[in-house]
């Protein structure tokens, strides 16, 4: 039988919760303070008789360990009293002739004996009630010697007779609960809860009173069956019970009646809710105590029958209720059963068993048993399964029902051929029938002899999944190795090209140099050492911005760039620093003459308004700053024609013209720009010798056996550059955490000589130690592995940057949203703030800080809109030419430079250390150098790509 293992501590917490205590819960605790406390004028005895008379007392009392510490902790004053009373109450002539068990045993006799021949009215059933709460009571509080006598005089026998003879209107009355709480009293005592485990029909009894209709009486039977689960051999007695009300209620299967129960709606609450939290806690502790604590087959077997039952809809209904007491229980209940499927399930090797598709267990079991001897038959088995007599009513169930109870048998029977549950068939003994079938000494070979084809198995699988592991990685580095080199072979065959070219152009210059200088001193040698592509290359083939290098980035907090020097000869250079707006590498074409100073000498005609208009605050570009830029291509004196400037004006006049409203006829414009407005706002959403610190030793100590590798094992990857894929990259960065420190180092020598010694994390940091440049082995380690998945990161950040600025740069309708904006620009701001042939692209966020002078509601913003939703439709759909630059929007440029810089300085300091690796002797199976050489011509490769790709972004 394969016992499961448990996580007992957890499902023992769990349960315990259910019944409400915190420790394991016999019937009711006794009650502790039965006394009252009261003065006598009795002297207090010398503390040695005091405390001689008080232990005969406790021990009367039959306390727990925790009660009689608790109660010998108590002043000597308290201890008097307490004993004076109880000795008090003992001696009480009144109570003697009621306190002792042979009257309420001669009592209840004879109402056994009385009921079946009287009907008795309400008076007489609550003097009999009376006398049986005293029992309960006297069970409870009495010293030991009265529970010592009940037994002696056969008390209980007494009480189950009269369950037994009961009449309904008894068994449906309050004596019936009252009897039930004798039992339950005397089972708090630890002889009369062995008295009553021993009383061979005291339990199948007990089950009967399930029958009545009061539900107190139901509870505390559920109460003391649950009890009985946690005893040493009671849960077998329960199930036998359960097997016994069966019979007795004349149920189809054994807990029909609780799931009845369970599912009864009684009308209520408080009763209904206290029943049924009775009944799950019972059904928790018949599935999860006794056998079913540790074997996962025997709480499989008696679950399948509740769920057969139909107890899932059930707790889903119970739910309803909305009871935290039901609730834990029910949650119980499935937690352990969703472990249990989850443990089942691993050992098929899947995710979920779907135990009721009866496809699916077939093919788990079909799939287990497959190219193993048991697979004939398997066959045999469903081949006679087949000629099972049919019938179409199902009256032939009974042979099904047999099949059904010899597996039971066959699942549930231990080695000693003992069931847990109740032997469904008698004398049937699985281990003598598998004698009878084969010799037990070839049974042992042969399983001896499959255990060792098993773990071999196992072991060849692990080498060959580790192999394929190691085959995938070293194919795809190949892959990535070689589109690398092509790419490296295709950069050098351009640059070949270039070069050639620039040489051909310079020979050409140098020629027509030495022309000009025919007749002078002045001679230039025929092939100039010029670096390729160089800044002297002046002939008109010069390689366009694209095929020159980048220029660099410029610095954080730069001051503005200087004027521009006077153009030269074939036209102005682009202007120093960073351009102002979308640089497109166009070649500067001018069309404007220049002062001295660089000012333009042009003036723009733009129209004058007729009174003065608020100005719209843009940082504007002068004509000789927007070469290079997107501004070539834009003109806003196209604009001017299709605008309406007389409603601007009125729009955005720099006087308040509120009393307007009343008079002009623009007021119904202002109410068609109010339902734009309310259109665009609407859509926009804003004993070990250890020197090392214990804390960091322990988590050492975790790590390594997350690992699962040894000292030996562990520094032989990191010598071979983990080449057979040993170590993961998160164990990396675990490793890294826990390089030898010098303090450690230190430490470590001056013990080395106890090295056998040496608790676990000492002796591998120790062992780490001996290897040269650790930290940085496992570094450049670290880094290579990380590398691919680094770049992979930056690499889509830089692209979307690039394509992003491409569409900006081509978008027709952002040029015709630019130049709309430009317009209404010039129009607005005269003087010095006038006259723009363009204007940064942040000015965009200032348009709506230009309210309207009619409604300061209405921004230029909204009026723009208004605009292009009549004159310029095309606009409204900006967003389909600049699909990618939501996601360039999202980039962080700052952040990408940042993580590219870190990248550059890995790469630098992996290059730093294999410098160092290649000076120094290496002993055997070092692997650093080969390994990391071609790391570094792949990886160096890969991130000048990176780096190119960023600055051509940077500039776009």
């Amino acid at each position: 039988m394969i016992m499961a293992p448990r996580k007992r501590n957890r499902h023992a917490l769990g349960f315990l919760c259910c019944f409400g205590g915190s420790e394991l819960p016999e019937i009711n605790l006794k009650d502790n303070n039965p006394l009252q406390f009261l003065e006598f004028s009795v002297p207090i005895p010398p503390a040695e008789e005091l405390n001689a008379r008080f232990s005969e007392l406790v021990d009367e009392l039959d306390l727990t360990d925790k009660n009689r510490e608790a109660m010998f902790a108590l002043p000597p004053e308290k201890k008097w009293q307490i004993y004076c009373s109880k000795k008090k109450e003992q001696e009480d002539p009144n109570k003697l002739a009621t306190s002792w068990p042979d009257y309420y045993i001669d009592r209840i006799n004879s109402m056994a004996a009385m009921q079946t021949l009287y009907a008795f009215d309400e008076e007489e059933m609550e003097m009999r009630n009376k006398i049986v709460e005293d029992l309960k009571t006297a069970l409870r509080t009495q010293p030991m010697r009265f529970v010592t006598r009940f037994i002696e005089l056969d008390g209980l026998t007494c009480l189950l007779n009269f369950l037994k003879s009961m009449d309904y209107e008894t068994s449906e009355s309050r004596i019936h609960t009252s009897v039930i709480g004798c039992i339950k009293a005397l089972m708090n005592n630890s002889q009369g809860r062995a008295h009553v485990l021993a009383h061979p029909e005291s339990i199948n009894i007990i089950s009967q009173s399930l029958r009545t209709e009061n539900i107190k009486t139901k509870i505390a039977v559920l109460e003391i069956l649950g009890a009985v689960c946690l005893v040493p051999g009671g849960h077998k007695k329960v199930l036998q019970a359960m097997l016994h009300y069966q019979v007795y209620a004349a149920e189809r299967t054994r807990f029909q009646s609780l799931l009845n129960e369970l599912d009864r709606s009684m009308g209520r609450y408080r009763d209904e809710v206290n029943l049924k939290t009775a009944i799950m806690s019972f059904i928790n502790a018949v599935l999860n105590a006794g056998t079913g604590e540790e074997n996962l087959e025997f709480r499989l077997h008696l679950r399948y029958e509740f769920l057969m039952l139909g107890i899932q809809p059930v707790i889903d209904k119970l739910r309803g209720h909305e009871n935290a007491t039901l609730d834990r229980h029910l949650d119980f209940f499935e937690m352990v059963r969703n472990e249990d499927d989850l443990e089942l399930a691993k050992r098929f090797d899947v995710v979920h068993i779907d135990t009721k598709s009866a496809s699916h267990m077939f093919e788990l079991v079909k799939k287990r048993l497959k190219h193993t001897d048991a697979y004939p038959y398997l066959l045999s088995f469903l081949q006679h399964c087949l000629q099972m007599p049919y019938k179409r009513n199902g009256g032939n169930f009974q042979q099904w029902q047999l099949l059904d109870r010899i597996l039971q048998q066959i699942v549930l029977q231990d080695e000693r051929g003992d069931d847990p549950d109740i032997a469904a068939l008698e004398n049937f003994n699985v281990k003598n029938i598998i004698k009878m079938l084969v010799n037990e000494n070839e049974v042992k070979q042969w399983r001896d002899q499959a255990e060792k084809f098993r773990k071999e198995h196992t072991e060849l699988m692990s080498r060959l999944e580790k192999k394929e592991r190691e085959c995938d990685i070293k194919t795809q580095e190949k892959d990535e190795m070689m589109k690398t080199l092509n790419k490296m072979k295709d950069k050098l065959q351009k640059e070949g090209l270039e070069l050639r070219q620039t040489r051909d152009q310079m020979t050409d210059l140098v020629a027509q140099l030495n022309e000009f200088s025919h007749g002078g001193n002045i001679s230039f040698p025929s092939t100039p050492q010029l670096p390729p592509g160089g800044p002297f290359a002046l002939s008109s083939d010069i390689p366009s911005s694209e095929t020159l290098p980048p220029p660099p980035p410029p610095l954080p907090f730069s001051s503005p760039p200087p004027p521009a020097p006077p153009p030269p000869p074939g036209g102005p250079p682009p202007p120093p620093g960073a351009p102002p707006f979308f640089n497109m590498g166009m070649p500067p074409v001018s069309t404007t003459t220049f002062s001295t100073s660089g000012t333009s000498l042009k003036k723009k005609s733009i129209p004058q308004p007729s009174h003065p208009l608020k100005s719209f605050n843009w940082a504007k570009l002068s004509e000789e700053r927007i070469n290079g830029t997107i501004w070539h291509e834009i003109d806003d004196l196209r604009a001017f024609k299709m605008l309406d400037l007389e409603d601007f004006e009125k729009m955005f006049s720099a006087y308040q013209r509120h009393q307007d409203l009343l008079t002009n006829p623009s007021s119904c414009k202002q109410k068609e720009m109010g339902s734009t407005e309310d259109l665009y706002l609407s859509s926009r959403k804003v004993k070990e010798l250890s020197v090392i610190d214990g804390r960091r030793a322990q988590n050492c100590v975790i790590l390594l056996s997350k690992l699962k590798l040894s000292n030996e094992e562990i520094r032989q990857a990191i010598l071979k550059m983990d080449e057979e894929e040993d170590l993961a990259k998160d164990m990396l960065e675990q490793l890294l955490k826990f390089v030898p420190e010098k303090s450690d180092i230190d430490l470590l020598e001056e013990h080395k000589h106890e090295i056998d010694r040496m608790a676990r994390a000492d002796r591998f940091l120790y062992e780490m130690s001996r290897i040269d440049h650790y930290q940085q082995r496992l570094q450049a380690l670290f880094f290579k592995k990380k590398f691919p998945e680094r770049l992979a990161e930056a690499k889509p950040k830089v692209e979307a940057i690039l394509l992003a600025s491409k569409e900006l740069t081509r978008s027709k309708r952002l040029k015709q949203l630019l130049e709309v904006v430009l317009a209404f620009g010039n129009y607005m701001n005269k003087g010095q703030r006038g006259n723009a042939f363009g204007f940064k692209v942040s000015s965009l966020n200032k348009i709506a800080d230009t309210k309207s002078s009619i409604d300061k509601n209405i921004t230029l913003l909204h009026y723009l809109i208004m605009i292009f939703e009549k004159n310029y439709i095309d606009i409204l759909d900006i967003q389909s030419e600049l699909q990618y630059l939501p996601e360039a929007a999202k980039v962080n440029l700052v952040e990408l430079e940042k993580e590219v810089n870190n990248i550059k300085n890995g790469l630098k300091a992996v290059e730093a250390e294999l410098d160092y690796q290649k000076r120094r002797m290496r002993e055997a199976g070092d692997r650093f150098v080969p390994v990391m050489s071609d790391f570094i011509t792949v990886a160096s490769f890969s991130f000048s790509e990176l780096e190119d790709l960023l600055n051509d972004a940077r500039d776009k």
